[in-house]
């Protein structure tokens, strides 16, 4: 059955077979132990050149306990170790080898250029020596002597390297480095100092990449992860900053930088977060009070009273005069932001200042050309201008475009009272208050009617019918309508104030 079965699927599963084949021997053989050991150790051979790396280090974890002085097996599992990419537990294995049988010239020489890449320089110099000492064949002794010469000229560089490092000459020191890391890949001492070079030349990005990387080749490098935590905060990532000092706090829950530093971080998070909730939730007062915080909490570090700046500008788009300065404030250490433009062109068409907020949106164009928000914006701000030149609601009631409807019907009682034309006996008088006090009602009217009032505030004038699609008038729905009261000459009805 076996034999008809393995014939039948053998070309569709080659590797299955291979597995299982190997299993029933193990299961059903005669064998003795030294056949067993025999066993694993071929079958982990076969797997290998497969590619099949788990399954062959399975067979080699078998062999080695069924044999602990066999040095093949050792070998065959450093080989699988180093296909699979894990030098740190191939080394062992390789020791372990050279242990057993300190001839075996190959894995000397494979144990040298593990050590050469982690920068351990004397001690794979030692293992290149005792190859040329050992009448190796050609290849291996061609290599030995180009990896000694290597090596001797490494270093030579971290001799240099430390030398121009501690003369503040940076970025001779970082070219070094990057010649020794070229060789020393796994060199976390290297990688440290080459991080520490970017921090003095202000590469902060090269920095953290190095120090990534020395975090994860050596595995409580606390220090590593303070740093990186550090940069982080310093750049303004409060976030990323958090997820780094959490990494040392767990390999070291007392280190004391990282406790100090976490606590600090922890805090001005906790601060922003809130904010961004209070602003979801469009309690923009609230919000103001936490970045405000932010501000008090780390006032050394500009980028985040810069961001809690921005926000504010957000925030305080109502209040416009103090969103003005604000918003001017950031933008004048970044004047390229785009939102923070957006927010203070609506300060200023808020303010009326709208030639000040069409320059905003074109600014903000120039780098976000997509963005639909400014396209809007910028076509509402030219709408408004224009109508500015003409009729303006606001204006004629005294009025912000902020006010709410019981300060409109305030000042429309004031304007009324005031510009009423009963108050005036003189004709070119009278007849001026006539027009202003239709003007004021209109006001009234328009701004007092939240569909009408929108329609003004987008630069369309509900009373005009050159601004109506199709030509349409929306006549106001005062006592006026369908008869003009001043006709006769003589206004000789009561106004009823609303």
């Amino acid at each position: 059955w076996l034999y008809s079965t393995r014939w039948k699927y053998c070309n569709m599963h080659k590797s299955w077979l291979l597995t299982f084949w190997m299993t029933f021997s193990l299961v059903s053989g005669v064998c003795g132990k030294d056949g067993s050991l025999e066993n694993h150790l071929e079958m982990g051979k076969k797997l290998l050149a497969a590619g099949q790396l788990a399954d062959a280090l399975s067979h080699f974890h078998a062999a080695i306990d069924g044999d602990p002085k066999n040095y093949m097996a050792y070998y065959r599992r450093a080989t699988v170790y180093l296909a699979m990419g894990k030098s740190k537990s191939a080394l062992p294995d390789l020791s372990k080898v050279i242990e057993l049988k300190p001839d075996f010239t190959s894995a000397r020489l494979q144990r040298g250029n593990l050590l050469l890449k982690q920068g351990r320089l004397d001690e794979a110099e030692s293992d290149f020596k005792k190859v040329l000492n050992s009448n190796p064949s050609d290849k291996d002794e061609k290599e030995a002597q180009s990896r000694l010469k290597k090596s001797d000229e490494i270093q030579r560089w971290v001799t240099q390297s430390r030398a121009n490092f501690d003369r503040k000459d940076y970025i001779t020191a970082a070219a070094q480095l990057d010649l020794i890391i070229e060789t020393c890949v796994w060199d976390v001492s290297s990688r440290e100092l080459r991080a520490e070079c970017f921090i003095q030349m202000g590469e902060m990005g090269k920095a953290i990449s190095d120090l990534t990387a020395a975090s994860k080749l050596k595995s409580d490098n606390t220090q590593a992860f303070y740093k990186l935590s550090t940069i982080y905060y310093h750049l303004g990532d409060h976030e990323m900053s958090l997820n780094e000092v959490r990494e040392c706090l767990k390999l070291d829950p007392d280190h004391e930088q990282c406790y100090s530093h976490y606590k600090q971080v922890k805090k001005l998070n906790k601060h922003i977060q809130s904010a961004e909730e209070l602003i979801q939730q469009q309690r923009y007062g609230d919000a103001v009070s936490k970045y405000e915080s932010v501000i008090k909490t780390e006032p050394n570090v500009p980028q985040y009273s810069h961001h809690a700046k921005e926000r504010i500008c957000h925030c305080l788009a109502q209040d416009v005069s103090r969103a003005i300065t604000v918003c001017s404030e950031v933008l004048q250490s970044d004047p390229q932001n785009v939102n923070v433009l957006k927010d203070r062109a609506e300060a200023y068409l808020l303010d009326e200042q709208y030639e000040e907020a069409i320059k905003d949106y074109e600014t903000a164009r120039e780098h976000s050309e997509n963005d639909r928000q400014i396209k809007e914006g910028l076509e509402k701000a030219q709408r408004l201008l224009k109508q500015s030149q003409k009729r303006d609601y606001y204006k004629i009631l005294g009025i912000k475009r902020t006010a709410q409807k019981k300060e409109i019907v305030k000042a429309y009682r004031k304007q009324a009272q005031q510009w009423h034309p009963d108050n005036f006996q003189d004709p070119v008088e009278k007849k001026k208050a006539e027009k202003k006090f239709i003007d004021i009602v209109q006001a009234k009217e328009v701004l007092t009617d939240p569909e009408m009032r929108q329609k003004f505030d987008n630069g369309e004038d509900p009373m005009d019918p050159e601004s109506q699609q199709g030509g349409h008038h929306q006549n106001f729905h005062s006592g006026f309508q369908g008869f003009n009261p001043f006709s006769s000459g003589q206004f000789n009805f009561k106004f009823n104030y609303q």
